[in-house]
């Protein structure tokens, strides 16, 4: 066989298993999701992904009408309105029963719901932090233990959204932002332990700069501001999309990584390794938030 011939066969072969390869990586065809605070942003970033793979998916927020507009704005058939206040015990059962119910069972939850209420130490009230652990901790830990009883019966996941906050702390108005990340970080890890002998794997993404509707209005409110700090202060220069930041969602959440559990994964283009949000005094401006 001539070399020419030979170059084709395998470029044949390797165009053959690029699309082998495509059609199951990272395929969630009948699996069914649910994603809180899946009406904007990361969460809804990764609510389009999981369903451009085929999943069924779930998607929560704190009212009804922000949640049919989500649905109606992802317009596919495979889609659950779970909406509820995920900042109470009760409201944490509701949301997790009314996904399992639309559903039809449960294979993976991504608790990426989260709050940013700004206070420096004196300002910190007993109803602000009551609040931030509420939904940033207390919800990761009730939704999960809902969903657990059909996440063990489909050899499901767990997936924590947190934030490089929760690594190497943040500025000085986000104290308790950065309590809980850190207590979110800590929870995948004793999940992971516990669970791990049940086939549940449990994985924590933790963000950085990504490009929020939330980090829009603030550089908008700042005249640009804030998208230069960020430019500046970001090792590789730049804030990350909302779907690069997805991604790595459904990959912790997909069947190519079911070996990985405790895994805590920063996606913050070099941030954490820096051990900076960047600038010479990270306590201003306040970096924005991820959810």
């Amino acid at each position: 066989m001539a070399v020419d011939q030979i170059q084709t066969v395998e470029t044949l072969l390797f165009v053959q298993m690029s699309l082998q390869w495509g059609e199951t990586f990272m395929n969630f065809s009948g699996k069914r999701v649910l994603v809180t605070g899946s009406t904007m942003g990361i969460g809804l970033g990764a609510a389009e992904m999981f369903l451009e793979r085929g999943a069924a998916v779930a998607i929560n927020g704190r009212d009804s009408k922000t949640v049919a507009q989500a649905v109606k704005r992802l317009g596919v058939e495979r889609l659950v309105e779970a909406p509820g206040d995920i900042g109470s015990i009760a409201g944490c059962r509701n949301v997790i029963d009314a996904a399992i119910a639309g559903l039809g069972g449960l294979d993976c939850l991504v608790n990426n719901a989260g709050i940013c209420d700004l206070a420096r130490i004196m300002e910190v009230t007993e109803e602000h932090w009551d609040r931030m652990m509420a939904v940033n901790l207390q919800s990761a830990m009730f939704c999960s233990q809902f969903a657990l009883p059909e996440l063990r019966k489909s050899k499901g996941n767990i997936v924590h959204i947190a934030s490089i906050s929760g690594l190497i702390g943040g500025p000085s108005d986000s104290h308790v932002y950065a309590i809980t990340k850190g207590g979110l970080i800590n929870m995948t890890r004793t999940m992971a332990l516990e669970l791990a002998k049940d086939g549940v794997r449990v994985n924590c993404l933790c963000p950085g700069y990504i490009d929020t509707p939330m980090i829009q209005a603030e550089n908008e409110a700042t005249g640009g501001q804030v998208m230069e700090f960020i430019n500046q202060s970001a090792p590789m220069g730049r804030i990350g999309g909302i779907r690069e930041c997805a991604s790595s969602i459904l990959y912790f959440a997909s069947d190519d990584a079911g070996y990985v559990t405790g895994a805590i994964l920063s996606n913050d283009g070099g941030c954490a390794a820096n051990a900076s949000w960047g600038g010479a005094n990270h306590a201003d401006p306040a970096p924005p938030q991820a959810n």
